[in-house]
């Protein structure tokens, strides 16, 4: 099993809900979930769309 990302603990500090991020990022709940979990890698695209949600880098966001 991997390392947990960060992504969760920066989606919690902005107090976004799983469901708000998805519908920010036009995906579904389930992908936000999935990648949480890191059962799903996005694309570079995705991964740079939740970093800008996020107010971090891709780095900060993705990196364990």
């Amino acid at each position: 099993m991997s390392a947990p990302l960060p992504l969760k603990a920066l989606r919690l500090e902005q107090n976004l809900t799983q469901a708000e991020l998805a519908r920010r990022l036009d995906v579904s709940t389930r992908t936000v979930r999935a990648m949480e979990s890191g059962q799903y890698t996005p694309s570079v695209t995705l991964a740079c769309r939740v970093a800008h949600e996020l107010d971090h880098s891709v780095e900060d966001v993705f990196q364990p």
